[in-house]
Parts: C-alpha cells; structure tokens; sequence
C-alpha cells in the first residue's frame, strides 16, 4: 500500500471522532473525576485526621481535586507533547539538509498519526526531488565540462596569433575569462555533488597543515598581486592525517574570499594553531564584514551578499567548504572583526 493511500485512510479515520473533540471530553471526564476522588479524599482525611474538618469542605475539595487533576494532566498531555516535541525535532533535521528522517508515534490520536504519516511523506518527496535535481545538476554539469575546455582552449591558441586587432583580443580576453568562470562553476558543482552523497573522508594521508596552506597563498597569486595585499602569516608547524586534497579546498576558497573583499592594499592575516587538542585555522580580511542576514546564509548554495562581487564568484566556495568540514567532522564560524573586516575560523580535531 502507498504512502498516500495511508495517509488518505488516516485522514478519514481522524475526522471521525476529531482531536478537539477528545479533548474536549478527556477534560471533562478529568474535571469529574477530579471532583468526585477529591470529596471521597477529604472524607477520608477527615476520618483520619479529625483536625482536617475545620477546614471548609469547599476549600478542601478545591485543594484536592486541583492536585488530582493536575497529576492525571500530566501523564495525559504526554500523548500530545511528546509527539510534537519529536516532530519539532524532525523538522529541524530536514531544516539542517537530512532528508532522510523518518517518524514514528505511539499516539491514538487520529490528527497525530495523520500529522506524522504527512510529515514522512513530505520527506520522501524532498528527498526524491534532491537526488533528482542533484543527479540532473551532477550529469548536466559533467557534459558542460569538455565543451567549455574546448573553447577555451581554441580561445587561448587565437590569442596567440598576429592578426588579431587590440578589439578583437579584448573580445577574445572576455570569452577565455567567462569560459574559466564555467570551468571553476562545473568543476564545483561536480566536486559539491560528490561530497554531498559521500558520508565517509577517504583517501586519507599525513601532511604537513601549514605548508599546504602556504602552497595555497602562492597560488592565489595572480589575485593578490594585481590588489597589493599584504599577508599576516603565523603558521605553527603541524602533521594532519585527512584528505590533503578537499582541504586544499578549504584553504583556497577561504583566502581568496579573504582577498576579493579586501581593499587595495589590504591586509590578510592567517593564523594556524592548536588549542586543547583542536586545531584552528583563522583567516581575516578588512573588507566590509557580514550584514546579520549575510550570517544566516554566507553557506549556502548560490548565496552572494555583495552583488558588485558577483562576476569573481558562483556563491559555491564557501558551501563546498561547510561541507568538506562538515564530511570530517570540523566546522566553520563566520563573524565581525571589532574595527573592520570578517574573520572566518576552521576547527578540526588535533591528530592524537
């Protein structure tokens, strides 16, 4: 039987005896209850306990049936909060990108089991939508990749030639800069697709940290040479065992983030320490900073604050780099320096 046809029964059976309506007659029955075990109480305690009566008997009942009702409220909300509470915790997995949360209730309550039975079923769309969508995104991409080093390819071997006037070679410049903007979009996507189905780092090695870290400022050269930045380097000495290559990644995405927004003649100051059997890694540049909304999304997918920035970027490096840490168990903060800039903190586990 499909998911919908269980969701259409539940319907069905809910709107039979409704939840208001259950409530509505628990409480009464609670309230009744409450009022009849209070008066057998307080002529019990009476018997018992002779002093009891000079208290009026209203006052008594009051007292008693409010504790008793409040005891049996407790164990019956249970059957209703606690179904919400694991909703609310299903809802913010699937928030957090997990689609593949699946919830199961105890309730008797006809609107929970139809609540949870829709939630599932809503899940299991996400989920078929993402794998689609990130198979079509992943395929399309891969056929992009050769035809797009064909043009700039061919662009590059025109650039070359004599006959070619100072207009048509700006023309010529433009076509081989948008052609590495698609390469550096497909190659992304390709490597986002793939970290993003994979759970498990593989091709693990020992390197040294900071010497990688160095290669990767040496090969964002071409960035930093044209807008005179300065480097606050300060980088301790340390053996990493991981994926050399997705953390290359890491270092790259961040410094040439740290390079775009700072102004001519910048500083970028990069630390890489260890602290408490963690390792950090800090990169802080003096451009604008984050706005709060910025905060909320610098790391997803497409997202980009600074539209005067948009042909430097795809809005894809720093989602790649929440994901390569996420996948080994790091993680990234972004925020405000105190004067100006934005600083942007890496956190792995130290090698013990």
């Amino acid at each position: 039987m499909s998911a919908r046809s269980d969701f259409q029964q539940l319907r069905e059976r809910a709107t039979r005896f409704s939840l208001r309506a259950r409530l509505t007659l628990s409480i009464g029955l609670v309230v009744l209850f409450s009022i009849g075990l209070g008066l057998a109480l307080a002529y019990l305690l009476e018997l018992i306990f002779p002093p009891i009566s000079k208290l009026p008997t209203i006052l008594q009942l009051i007292i008693y049936s409010y504790a008793i009702a409040t005891v049996i409220a407790r164990f019956m909300t249970r059957s209703v909060s606690d179904p919400i509470k694991a909703l609310c915790q299903g809802m913010q997995a699937v928030a957090d990108g997990d689609f593949s949360v699946q919830l199961t209730t105890k309730s008797r309550f006809g609107e929970m089991q139809e609540l949870f039975a829709g939630f599932n079923m809503m899940v299991k769309e996400l989920q078929s939508t993402e794998i689609l969508q990130t198979d079509f995104v992943s395929n399309v991409s891969h056929e992009f990749k050769t035809p797009i080093n064909a043009i700039e390819g061919y662009t590059t071997l025109l650039q070359n030639t004599d006959n070619i006037d100072p207009v048509e070679n700006e023309y010529i410049e433009k076509i081989i800069f948008n052609t590495k903007r698609l390469s550096s979009l497909v190659s992304n996507i390709l490597l986002l697709s793939k970290i993003e189905n994979q759970s498990i780092p593989t091709n693990q090695t020992q390197f040294r940290l900071d010497e990688q870290v160095r290669e990767a400022i040496l090969a964002l050269e071409s960035m930093w040479e044209p807008k005179e930045i300065d480097f606050d380097v300060d980088l301790c000495e340390i053996n990493y065992f991981g994926n050399e290559n997705l953390l290359y990644h890491v270092w790259m995405n961040l410094m040439s983030n740290a390079i775009k927004f700072s102004p001519q003649g910048g500083t970028v100051r990069i630390r890489l320490y260890t602290q408490e059997e963690c390792l950090y890694f800090l990169v802080e540049d003096q451009g604008p900073g984050l706005s709060e909304e910025a905060k909320k999304h610098v790391f997803d997918k497409f997202y980009q604050e600074d539209t005067s920035h948009k042909a430097e970027g795809n809005g894809l490096g720093l989602a790649l780099v929440k994901r390569i840490l996420t996948m080994t168990g790091g993680e990234v903060f972004a925020d405000n320096l105190p004067e100006r800039g934005c600083r942007f903190t890496v956190k792995l586990a130290a090698d013990t």
